[in-house]
C-alpha cells in the first residue's frame, strides 16, 4: 500500500500547520484534527484546526498585503512571471502532490498524476492573462470622455471541496492571483494536505507574504468566520447547495460581499436510438463512476430511448459488473474508496431509499470489503421522478436509469430538477443535438462526450447549481471590479 514516508518533504510536520502571512503556524487554540486515509480508515496525519481567531489573523494578513503590499501594485507581467515559477515548482513536485491527493481523497493515483500537471497548466493560463487586463475608452455625448478601469476586488475568501483538492484550489486561486487579489483559502477538512504543500511552493516561487493564506478547518467554524468576515470583499465557494445558501446569507448579513457559487448537480445524460450502444454505455458508465461518483457534474440520471433501451441496459450492467474496485494506487483499479465514512454511509443510505421506494436494483448496491469506504457501482431502473435517488445529489457511484419515447419527453425529464450544472447528449443527428442542447437549462452541455473540460471553456451552473463561471476569462473577471472615470474635454477639434 503506497504512502509517503517521513523522508518526503510534504510529510514535514510544518506542512500540517496553518499557512498565514508567509509562515507555517499553529492554530491559536492549538487544536488539531485528523485527516483519514479512506482506503483503511486509518489516520494519515493531525492537522492544525483553524478557528475564528485564525481566520481573523489570515484576513488581516491578506488585507495588509492588498492595501499596502506589492502584489496588486506589480505589473501584470511580473505577477505572471511569479505564477509561472510556481507552476514549474508544481511540475517538479508532481509525484508527491499526486500521492497526497490519492491518499487523502481516495482518488486514483494514475488520474492524480495527470491532474497535478493540468493544474500547473491552468496556473500558466492565468499567468499569461495577468498582463492583459484592461478597460475601454468610451465616447460620451457632449464635451466629455470616459474610460473604464478593471481593478482587483480585494481580499477573497476561497472555500474548496474535497473531491478535487488540487483542481479546485487552482480554479479559484489562479485567476484571483492573476487579477491582483489577496486571499484566504479554506480547504476541505477531509483533504487539506496538498493545499498546504501548494502554499509552501508558492512561497518558494516568490509570492509575497500575506497574499496567499491557507487555513484548514471545519466549515461551521472556519468557513463561517470567513464568509461573515467584514474585511473580506468576495467569497468563492464550491460545495453543496445547502451550504451555498448559508454562504449567501452570511455575505448578506455582514458586508454584502460579492459571492460566486458552484453547487450541486443532478446531471442528465440523454441517449437516443441512433447512438452506438456500446460506446453510449461506456460513456454513461464513466459519467457516473469517474472519481467514484464524487463529481458535481456526474451523469447520475441516464435517459435511454426505448428502441435501444434493452440492449443498452444489458451492456451497461455487464460493464458495471466488470468495473475494478480497489486500492487507488493499483494501476489496474478503476474506482477507489469514497472520501470518508460519512459520505460512505450517506451513499448506502440513498441506495436503501431507492430499494424502499420501488426502484429496481440492476447491479451493485453494497459495500465492498470490511476495511475502507468502497461501494459497488450501482444501477437502478424503474426510477420515478419523485424518488429521492432521482432528485437528490447522492455524490457517489449510483445511477438512475430511465426509458423515454420522444425527444420532447426527454427534454422535460432532463429539466425536471432544481439543478442545472451539466448534461450529456448522445446522438448522430445534428438537429437533435442542437435542439436538445438549447433546451436543457444547464451551464455546460457535452455532445457525444462527457467530462471534457479545458482552461478556456467557461464552467458554471444554472438554477440551484449556482452562479459565476470558472475557467476562461469569465473566471478572471469574477475577481475584478469595473470603475468608470469621466473627464471633460476642452477645446477638442472633434467629439
Amino acid at each position: 500500500m503506497a504512502s509517503l514516508s517521513n523522508g518526503h518533504p510534504s510529510m514535514d510536520v510544518k506542512f500540517r500547520r496553518l499557512f498565514i502571512d508567509g509562515q507555517f503556524v499553529d492554530s491559536v487554540s492549538e487544536k488539531t484534527f485528523e485527516t483519514i486515509d479512506p482506503r483503511t480508515g486509518d489516520v494519515i496525519a493531525a492537522v492544525a484546526e483553524g478557528t475564528k481567531e485564525d481566520i481573523d489573523a489570515a484576513v488581516q494578513a491578506a488585507r495588509h498585503a492588498f492595501d499596502s503590499g506589492p502584489w496588486p501594485r506589480m505589473s501584470g507581467s511580473e505577477r505572471g512571471r511569479i505564477l509561472m515559477k510556481w507552476a514549474d515548482l508544481i511540475d517538479q513536485n508532481a509525484e508527491e502532490l499526486a500521492t497526497l491527493d490519492a491518499m487523502d481523497a481516495g482518488k486514483l493515483y494514475q488520474w492524480c498524476k495527470m491532474e497535478v500537471p493540468s493544474v500547473a497548466n491552468l496556473l500558466r493560463y492565468y499567468a499569461g492573462a495577468a498582463d492583459k487586463i484592461h478597460g475601454e475608452v468610451l465616447k460620451m455625448s457632449g464635451n466629455f470622455q470616459a474610460y473604464t478601469l478593471l481593478e482587483p476586488i480585494g481580499v477573497v475568501g476561497h472555500i474548496i471541496p474535497w473531491n478535487f483538492p488540487s483542481t479546485m484550489f487552482f480554479i479559484k486561486v489562479s485567476p484571483s492571483l492573476a487579477a491582483g487579489c489577496t486571499m484566504v483559502v479554506k480547504p476541505a477538512e477531509q483533504t487539506p494536505l496538498s493545499a498546504l504543500f501548494y502554499a509552501h511552493l508558492a512561497k518558494l516561487a516568490g509570492i509575497p507574504d500575506g497574499v496567499l493564506n491557507v487555513v484548514p478547518g471545519f466549515g461551521k467554524i472556519a468557513g463561517a468566520a470567513l464568509t461573515s468576515h467584514m474585511d473580506v470583499d468576495k467569497v468563492s465557494f464550491t460545495g453543496s447547495t445547502q451550504t451555498g445558501r448559508e454562504v449567501m446569507q452570511a455575505a448578506a448579513k455582514s458586508n454584502l460581499k460579492q459571492v460566486s457559487l458552484e453547487l450541486g448537480g443532478k446531471s442528465p445524460v440523454i441517449i437516443f436510438d441512433d447512438a452506438d450502444v456500446d460506446r453510449a454505455a461506456e460513456l454513461a458508465l464513466i459519467g457516473i463512476l469517474f472519481n467514484k461518483g464524487e463529481v458535481c457534474v456526474a451523469g447520475s440520471r441516464v435517459f435511454v430511448q426505448e428502441g435501444i433501451y434493452d440492449e443498452f441496459e444489458k451492456k451497461l450492467v455487464e460493464k458495471a459488473k466488470a468495473w475494478v474496485i480497489g486500492d487507488p494506487f493499483d494501476p489496474k483499479v478503476q474506482q477507489g474508496p469514497q472520501v470518508d465514512k460519512r459520505q460512505f454511509e450517506k451513499i448506502l443510505s440513498y441506495i436503501e431509499h431507492g430499494k424502499r421506494e420501488g426502484a429496481i436494483l440492476l447491479t451493485g448496491g453494497k459495500a465492498v470489503g470490511n476495511k475502507g469506504y468502497y461501494i459497488e457501482p450501482t444501477v437502478f431502473t424503474n426510477v420515478k421522478e419523485d424518488m429521492l435517488i432521482a432528485k437528490d445529489e447522492i455524490f457517489g457511484p449510483v445511477m438512475a436509469l430511465t426509458k423515454f419515447k420522444t425527444m420532447e419527453e426527454a427534454i422535460k425529464s432532463a429539466n425536471n430538477t432544481k439543478y442545472g450544472l451539466a448534461a450529456g447528449i448522445v446522438t448522430k443527428n445534428i438537429d437533435i443535438a442542437n435542439t436538445v442542447s438549447r433546451s436543457i437549462r444547464a451551464g455546460i452541455i457535452w455532445i457525444n462526450c462527457y467530462f471534457t473540460f479545458e482552461n478556456d471553456v467557461p464552467f458554471g451552473g444554472y438554477k440551484m447549481s449556482g452562479f459565476g463561471k470558472d475557467f476562461g476569462m469569465e473566471a478572471l473577471h469574477k475577481y475584478l471590479q469595473v470603475k468608470s472615470v469621466v473627464t471633460p474635454i476642452y477645446n477638442s477639434p472633434w467629439l
